[in-house]
């Protein structure tokens, strides 16, 4: 027999994939793969409103122990953040080169089933739907500009450029027309036109949020001190004391920056950083060539490192010991994870953009990736979450988000594969420590521009306030990138504030949850149990996951044992 609070919770899900059936496809949610979200100020306004009606009842519902405790405080806390967004009205502006509803309009592809002709009727018919959902999208920009909420200038040109790019052009075929090219004869009529419509529609975006927005846009990329506390807090699920967190950034990236050239010194002597990546690179163990060898090493990468962990540190449920690594089939997605569908009949899936000409990888930075992205990092977390149904919810395991729980668990996973040894060759561990500095570099980064903080003296940076150039060359001194990822890096940043620094910030809470529970049990405290224990409570926000981990005693359990909260 179902709980209140299930019951709650399996409604919820029903409806937000029916008001937003984007996340019903990443989701793995049937009956929706057609339609599209409306993003106009009307369809805001009824996702709003559906927030707003489940935090009220969520609040009211009777809870069953403790878990259902720990359930209730995570929906309260999330959906009153995203509704947040909604009630500001910056939901309704959401415009920019990373993360907004013209990214969901192409990724969402990626996660659509092609393997039979009935699927690809689907994707008939959701490509048939895209220029109406692209109008909608406008009018919720233009509404949103009437109310003198516009993204930065910056961020409108990036936007429209990316809606150019994947619409294509006569000599250069965009997304939508390379994709439909690879459907069934059969409905090759439909999916022609189809993709003919919807690289008109980009192509009208662009042209629209160009006149429409850019005289409107502020110049100033900075989106000052309120909105950015409501956008962390959205990403976090806490109130970070920005201060303090920018201020334990510098010295988390010192740190990084020591570690790191003592690691390049036993790599090329004398040579520094630079020198030790200059031999990496040149060395042809360490480089993979072609997307389909790219592909395999990728797989067989994150198969190995499943097999090696199951059983010895983590307990892996059958269905996630399945993970598949895809290339991205355009350039500018980044590195990213898909969740499996509820069912499992979709894997959970690694996704591994290749800038435009680029067909080649040196594996040195990348091990750690694949680590992050596969197990025990997101693939790990999100799998077995998906997979816990005996002692989570339906919205727990299938909506249940948070940035900082997400982020900050793989970003500790790569830590942790340092310290069980699996990054003892020193190639692959400088590559860890590569991304540790990148994403230090984040925290102060996103901080000190968002709310216009003094650049400290003693870090070489040369400047006291932030701008877009120098905010440029403090990246191109600290991450190792080609330029081109550099500025976009940096786009992303100016373009989705407070979601940059929750790599750290998330992971900084895990290992002080786990080095407290350490330190209180010495050498009754087991590493394995404590892990199993923290993937069982399901994401939470930073907030309600600093007080569950407090509880967690980290002791050795007994067979039969309860996992999590008060029962340990």
């Amino acid at each position: 027999m179902t709980t209140a609070l299930e019951q709650l919770a399996d409604r919820f899900v029903d409806e937000y994939a029916a008001a937003v059936p984007t996340v019903a496809t990443y989701i793995g949610v049937r009956g929706h793969d057609h339609r599209w979200p409306d993003h106009s100020a009307a369809g805001h306004a009824a996702v709003a409103d559906l927030l707003r009606t489940t935090v009220a009842a969520a609040q009211a519902c009777p809870v069953e122990g403790h878990r259902e405790e720990v359930a209730r405080a995570a929906m309260v806390e999330r959906l009153s953040a995203e509704l947040a967004r909604y009630d500001s009205g910056w939901a309704d502006a959401d415009l920019n080169s990373i993360e907004c509803p013209l990214q969901g309009f192409r990724e969402t592809f990626d996660s659509m089933p092609v393997d039979t002709v009935e699927d690809w009727t689907t994707v008939a018919a959701r490509l048939e739907a895209l220029p109406a959902a692209v109008d909608r999208y406008l009018e919720g920009l233009d509404a949103a500009a009437d109310a003198g909420r516009v993204a930065a200038v910056r961020q409108v040109r990036l936007a429209a450029a990316q809606a150019r790019r994947w619409a294509g052009t006569p000599h250069v075929p965009g997304f939508f027309s390379a994709f439909a090219a690879d459907g069934p004869a059969e409905l090759a009529d439909r999916l022609r036109p189809a993709a003919d419509g919807a690289h008109d529609a980009f192509l009208r975006f662009a042209d629209h949020v160009e006149r429409s927005l850019l005289p409107r846009a502020p110049e100033a990329d900075a989106v000052g001190r309120e909105r950015y506390a409501m956008e962390s807090r959205f990403h976090t699920g806490t109130a970070l004391d920005l201060e303090e967190t920018y201020a334990w950034g510098w010295s988390e990236l010192a740190r990084v920056v020591a570690e790191k050239a003592a690691v390049a010194e036993t790599i090329a002597p004398g040579q520094g950083v630079a020198g030790a990546m200059a031999a990496l690179d040149a060395d042809p163990a360490r480089l993979v060539r072609g997307r389909a060898a790219l592909q395999r090493w990728l797989q067989d990468t994150a198969d190995r490192a499943v097999a090696a962990l199951d059983g010895v540190h983590f307990q892996i449920a059958g269905p996630v010991r399945r993970i598949e690594g895809r290339l991205t089939p355009t350039s500018g997605a980044g590195v990213y994870y898909s969740a499996p569908s509820e069912d499992f009949t979709r894997p959970g899936r690694m996704w591994w953009s290749l800038p435009d000409g680029v067909d080649e990888m040196t594996t040195w930075r990348e091990t750690t990736t694949v680590f992050h992205e596969g197990v025990p990092g997101h693939h790990l977390q999100i799998g077995q979450t998906v997979h816990n149904a005996a002692s989570l919810n339906r919205w727990q395991r299938l909506l249940l988000a948070c940035s900082a729980h997400a982020e900050g668990w793989a970003l500790y996973a790569e830590r942790l594969m340092g310290e069980l040894g699996f990054l003892d060759d020193p190639g692959d561990r400088l590559g860890m420590l590569d991304a540790q500095e990148l994403r230090a570099a984040r925290v102060v980064l996103d901080i000190g521009v968002h709310l216009d903080l003094p650049i400290p003296a003693g870090h070489g940076v040369d400047a006291d306030r932030w701008s877009y150039d120098v905010a440029l060359r403090f990246l191109r001194d600290h991450v190792s990138m080609q330029d081109q990822m550099l500025v976009d890096e940096l786009h992303r940043y100016l373009g989705w504030p407070g979601q940059a620094p929750v790599y750290k910030v998330g992971e900084r809470v895990f290992l002080a949850a786990r080095e407290e529970a350490r330190a209180r049990h010495g050498d009754a405290f087991d590493l394995t149990a404590w892990h199993h224990a923290v993937l069982d409570l399901g994401p939470l926000g930073l907030g309600p996951l600093t007080e569950e981990l407090a509880r967690l005693q980290g002791t050795r359990r007994r067979p039969g044992d309860a996992v999590g909260g008060a029962a340990w």
